[in-house]
């Protein structure tokens, strides 16, 4: 069953940056692309690299570690190392609140 998470504010995601909140055990990356909130899982997928603390360019993330992109709107792979696609989950913004669900 999908039940909704808080995670916090969303004037705690500044727009072009990510934050990482954990939930139910996951390092989930919340990024602001443009004033809209988008979540992902968190580690790369090439060796685990913080997604949260990467630049965020519109849609686009790359990973700080080794330059792999990934969609914050899909967790598509658009460009190396990482080869599988990042989880992405469904974010609800509330009153100014954020909200994911698992």
């Amino acid at each position: 069953r999908m039940a909704e998470v808080k995670l916090g504010k969303a004037s705690e995601v500044p727009a072009g940056k990510g934050k990482m909140f954990m939930v139910q055990g996951k390092r989930l990356a919340v990024f602001n692309a443009d004033g809209k909130f988008y979540c992902i899982n968190g580690t790369c997928t090439h060796v685990g690299g913080p997604l949260w603390d990467g630049v965020c360019e519109g849609n686009v993330v790359t990973c700080p570690w080794h330059g792999a992109q990934f969609d914050v709107t899909t967790g598509k792979v658009l460009r190396g190392p990482a080869k599988i696609d990042a989880t992405a989950y469904k974010l609800v913004e509330k009153g100014g609140e954020l909200f994911v669900v698992m």
